[in-house]
């Protein structure tokens, strides 16, 4: 991602003496505690993204009122125009659906800014699945765990969604067939999703036999996590040799962290590192497939592929995607580029795969 500047900050002008924390502008903590958001998209967010796709619909709504937090839908036109027909096994017409949280540090981000606009545009068309980018409240205003458990939030508004037909959007239930849900998340999302996975995880394994799962309306059949934000307090060598003109570089990084986690927190807090001293053991967490995308040239790299080398050495069912050569999210703003459709089709695969060993599962 380009480096941004801070030309376009917030509106209102401040000595630099108050300012004791500065994210590129859009975001600056004053020394009396006061933060400050600029209105405006990143410079990353360039007009000509596009805003729409031929072959996808797309819609808002919001799914927490209290919090005033939004969802953008996505879903093949395709899937629409099956459901409006009238004949046949309505089922059989629906797709898989991927919960899509954004990235941004924790601080930074929104469902609606343009490349994660255009990026889920281009997943839900190539994946053929119905996507849902779910926005979640954001530090310092409020610190983690807040963004965990609007992720939980959001996961019970789909089950609502689910469930309840009479206070149900026609415009999503009509295409989505919540027995084959998905949760992605890119950066800061993809630890959202981490997390997600292993409260699931945690809850099937502290119930063995049968649970409460076959009466949840909706499946969650895996996980996806694109470049994950994750960290700790001793650096890794991606880290440590990232140079200084990177985006996000060490800096940037740390920063987040300090914004984003509770007062006093060292980046080894459950939130931040998922192998922290006082982290959930994973090895005793009932975790569902997970496909982990990393990125050669991403300061982050070392963590996400230690993260799936883990996971795999503890027996999870785990895919590693690597792609050289790749910054921190560049699916993000380059969301057209080749690379980003490998990354789509990396993840229609693992979504086809779960769905089939599901399948497979069901009927021995």
């Amino acid at each position: 991602m380009p480096a941004v500047s801070a030309a376009a900050c917030c509106a209102a002008a401040t000595p630099a003496s108050e300012v004791v924390e500065d994210l590129f502008g859009f975001l600056r903590v004053l020394s009396d505690g006061t933060i400050l958001r600029s209105p405006a998209e990143p410079v990353f967010c360039p007009t000509t993204f596009p805003t729409s796709h031929p072959s996808v619909q797309w819609k808002e709504a919001v799914y927490d009122k209290a919090k005033n937090l939004r969802v953008r839908m996505y879903k093949p036109a395709v899937a629409a125009a099956a459901a409006g027909g009238g004949s046949g096994d309505a089922s059989r017409n629906k797709l898989p659906v991927l919960v899509h949280f954004h990235g941004g540090g924790f601080c930074l981000g929104s469902c609606t800014w343009g490349n994660v606009h255009a990026f889920c545009l281009r997943l839900a068309a190539d994946a053929g699945a119905v996507v849902l980018s779910a926005g979640y409240r954001l530090a310092p205003e409020h610190r983690l765990p807040a963004a965990l458990d609007d992720g939980a939030s959001f996961m019970r508004w789909l089950r609502d969604q689910s469930a309840n037909a009479a206070e149900a959007d026609a415009w999503l239930t009509e295409a989505a067939d919540f027995r084959r849900v998905f949760v992605t998340g890119d950066s800061a999302g993809g630890t959202i999703a981490h997390h997600l996975a292993v409260r699931a995880g945690s809850a099937a394994a502290a119930e063995p036999g049968e649970t409460t799962a076959a009466a949840d309306p909706v499946t969650v059949l895996g996980y996806v996590l694109m470049m994950p934000f994750f960290g700790g307090v001793r650096r890794t060598s991606s880290e440590a040799e990232c140079p200084a003109e990177a985006f996000p570089n060490l800096d940037v990084v740390d920063r987040f962290w300090r914004l984003s986690l509770p007062a006093g927190a060292t980046r080894d807090h459950p939130a931040a590192n998922p192998f922290g001293p006082d982290s959930p053991d994973l090895a005793a967490a009932e975790l569902r497939p997970v496909l982990v995308v990393a990125g050669g040239l991403d300061l982050l790299r070392d963590r996400t592929v230690d993260y799936a080398e883990q996971l795999a050495a503890m027996g999870k069912p785990v895919e590693l995607a690597e792609f050289a050569g790749k910054v921190h999210g560049f699916y993000l703003h380059e969301p057209g580029s080749e690379a980003t459709g490998e990354l789509i089709q990396a993840v229609a695969r693992f979504v086809d795969g779960c769905v089939a060993a599901t399948e497979a599962a069901a009927a021995a």
